[in-house]
Formats: structure tokens, sequence, C-alpha cells
């Protein structure tokens, strides 16, 4: 029997706004525990919250980077629920008018995921298990939210991580979050359900609480799939009910019994107004954001012909994008500037926060002056890669790597180069022999030999073309 998978998701994305959503308490991460709270985020009794304008502002944005309609008018809510990180036993979220709805985030293989709505509300506190105590950090208790809730189309865990890592790049792009899914300010809900093939209705869902990497978001719903299956193997029902992902034992387990719109009984914040948007400041937002990931890598491939798993990796990081962009100006050939970010830059940036910080000590002037050395062939490509990685190094311009001297070493004529590789063929007859009847190893053997020779300085690229026409002219 074959099955299929549907998935939907709840991804919440925390504003980097510099206070909380409701009062003055700074919203940075990583402070002593309980030291950014006050009366109103912790939820006393007379206290009164005030809406911060930039929260609205960066939601906005969010639901034009992902098609959404935005409602001129919305309100907030009361969501109820008790539970130790909450201390006024409700949340101020948004319910039946959010801010954005119906959108749709565009998938590689042109697929629309689409998203029902962008609500704004406050985030929770942060719970800390100690063996045999419970503890409660209020410091994120009020710091501002999006939520943003797919409709269930996604049906494998391939298209699950691209809408995830779309997200993610996004609201990176716009700067409304550094979505740093290790610190919290990313997590997502994911909604799994399995069905036959033959049924015509979806199959009975579950929740998997506030996993926050992608790699264990894939590995939970990969393992939920098949334990949604084995159930129905067995013909046993799948039980509504909200799970945890457990990382070390790559399984999911129950948390509680799902809950529905009702169980929070929602009814409107009486201490906050509508918030009314004027159709004029939102296209005073529109008209800020900048270009997105999608157009840069449509110009990418087909104005600069970079290959597309290039333009990929360039595209996934909004600053090493925009040093690509300063590196290739007035530059003939971009794939030179990509290839040289992928295969040496990348080296030296070996985590996703390495990259999406890009903090190297290469200036993108002097990568676009190493570039034109190499066109215009005053170098050639074995001294740009060692001239590239010693800039990486030591932080140092192109001048107080490449000497004057070094460009006139460099300097081999046709004619020397010719020479050179008519007694690399004289030298290395029993090569020119192998690779006459086949062997291309051969023929390395010879290019190196001219490298050898030539002490690195030669193309070796040229040197190859060279030597091909030499031996097959014989």
């Amino acid at each position: 029997m074959s099955y299929e998978l549907t998935i939907g998701f709840e991804t919440h994305v925390e504003l980097s706004t510099k206070t909380k959503i409701f009062c003055s308490c700074s919203s940075e991460f990583g402070a002593n525990a309980n030291s950014h709270c006050c009366p109103i985020c912790i939820g006393l009794p007379g206290t009164l919250p005030k809406l911060n304008k930039q929260a609205v502002i960066f939601a906005i944005k969010a639901g034009l980077v992902t098609n959404c309609k935005i409602n001129n008018t919305s309100k907030f809510d009361r969501k109820n629920y008790v539970y130790p990180d909450l201390s006024k036993a409700y949340q101020i979220s948004q319910f039946n008018v959010p801010i954005c709805q119906n959108g749709y985030i565009k998938l590689s293989g042109g697929k629309k995921i689409r998203i029902n709505r962008i609500h704004l509300e406050e985030d929770a506190g942060k719970l800390i298990h100690k063996p045999g105590s419970l503890y409660v950090d209020y410091n994120r208790a009020g710091v501002p939210l999006i939520e943003i809730v797919s409709e269930p189309d996604i049906s494998s865990v391939e298209e699950g991580k691209e809408y995830i890592e779309k997200i993610q790049s996004l609201m990176r792009y716009i700067e409304i979050s550094d979505c740093k899914m290790q610190e919290g300010s990313m997590r997502c809900d994911v909604n799994i359900s399995v069905k036959k093939s033959t049924d015509t209705e979806l199959g009975t869902r579950t929740e998997i609480k506030n996993m926050n990497s992608v790699n264990f978001i894939s590995k939970a719903i990969e393992y939920e799939r098949k334990r949604q299956i084995d159930v129905l193997e067995k013909n046993r029902k799948i039980e509504q009910e909200t799970l945890r992902y457990l990382e070390d034992l790559n399984i999911t387990e129950s948390m509680r019994n799902k809950e529905n719109a009702h169980d929070y009984r929602y009814f409107k914040e009486p201490d906050l107004l509508d918030v009314y948007v004027p159709e004029q400041e939102i296209e005073k937002i529109r008209s800020k954001i900048p270009v997105l990931p999608g157009a840069k890598l449509e110009k990418y491939i087909n104005e600069l012909n970079i290959p597309k798993s290039d333009a990929l990796l360039i595209t996934k990081y909004k600053k090493i994008s925009a040093f690509f962009e300063e590196s290739i100006i007035n530059i003939q050939n971009p794939k030179l500037v990509s290839n040289f970010i992928i295969s040496t830059i990348f080296r030296y940036l070996e985590t996703e926060s390495e990259k999406e910080n890009f903090n190297i000590k290469l200036s993108a002037q002097n990568l676009n002056k190493l570039v034109k050395l190499l066109e215009s062939k005053k170098i050639n490509i074995n001294l740009a890669k060692s001239s590239l990685v010693k800039m990486l190094e030591r932080g140092q311009s192109l001048e107080e790597i490449i000497s004057d001297k070094d460009l006139q070493d460099n300097n081999l004529s046709d004619e020397e180069l010719n020479k050179i590789c008519k007694e690399a063929i004289e030298d290395n007859k029993t090569a020119v022999q192998d690779y006459l009847i086949g062997k291309e190893k051969a023929l390395k053997f010879i290019i190196g030999y001219v490298m050898q020779v030539t002490k690195g300085k030669a193309d070796a690229l040229k040197v190859q073309d060279i030597l091909e026409i030499l031996i097959k002219s014989q």
C-alpha cells in the first residue's frame, strides 16, 4: 500500500526590534535570566500594553515578500492557556483578523506553497529543566513574533526543507530577524499526516512543536511519517496530539492532546485598539524592500551565466550576495568571482552562522582587482589562487601580496611558452605516446612538467592547448 505525506508549517520568527512588543524592555538575546522584565511583560495586574510600531512594520514587510494581502485593519486577541512560561495565563496574539493573509512561497520546481496568514504576537518565556526543578526565564516573554502559517501543501521532506530555508532567507534579506534557529529566533511547529493514496480525505494530523534546526525538522518529519504509516498498517487510528522531537533518540513522543481554537477561548484584547495601516503606508514600506533572492538568482543564472548550484549558494546569504555583486564590477567573466567565493572563501566559513555573518579579511575591491589581473593575463590562475589565500589569511591588500616583479616574472611570451612546451614533448616521449593511444592522464603529466619548469608562472589551460596542438601536429 502506498501512502501520501501532507505537511503544514507554523513558523515563529522573532522580530529584531530593540524593545519588546508591548513594553520598553530590551529584547536583546543572551542577558542574565529575568534581567529584561517589567510589570507589563510579566503581566502584573493593572498594567497596560502599548504596541511597538516597528513590529507592525516588520510584519508588513514579511507579508509583502511572501506575496500576502496586507489587511488595512487588524486586531489583537487574547489566547488563553495556563503554562509556566506564560505568567499572565494568556498570550496577546491575532486570531481571526491578522495583519497578513493569503500569500505564497514559490519553490524551485515552480510549486506554490500557500500562506494562510501571518499574524503578530508576543513570545512566551523560556523553561529551563534541571534535575528535580523547573526554572523560568521571562527575558523572552513579550519579544515580538510573527507566526507564518502555511496551508498543508507540502508533500515531501525535501519540499519542507526548501520551504523553511526560503522563509529563513527572505526574513534575513529584509532584515527583520536574524532567524538563528540555534538561539530560538526562528522555531517551527510541523503538522504532519499521512493517508492511503486511494483516500480522498487527509489523515489525522499530529503536531511536532518548537524545532530549531532544519536538519532536525527533516529527521522528525521522516520519523513521524514512518510511525504513522506503521500505525495505519496495523489497522489502528492516529491520535491527534502534540509531540516533541527527541534529537538524541531520533523519535517523537507525546506531550498532550492537540488543542483546537475553541480550547484557547479567544476574545478581543480589550487593552489594545485595532491596528489601522493606510494603503500609502504599505506602499512606502514596499518601496524600501531590497532585491530578493529569487530575483537575484534569476539574474545570476540568465544574465551572468552562473551555474544554478553556485547561484543558489551565493544568493542564500545576503552579505555574500552583496560581496559578489561588488566584486564583479567591470569584470568580463563573473563566474571567476563565484568560483573563488565557493571554492576558496567558503573554506574559511565552515558554519551557516559564519556564512551569514561573512566576517572575512578580504575586501570586494581586492578580489575585483585580482580577477582583473587574471582576465588581462598579467597573472595566471596559480598565482591568483595563492594570492587570494594570502589576502584571506593576512588581511593584506593585493598590492602588498603581488609585487611589480611578480607581474614581470609572470609575463612569459607565447614564443617562450611554445619553446618550453616543445622541450617538454621531447623530454617526455613515453608520456606523449601514452597520450596518443588514449591515456588522458599522460597529458596532465606533461602539463605538470611545464608548470615545474616555469615555476608555476605559465597558464595551465594555455599550456594544455599548446601541447595538444603540438602533439597532434607531429
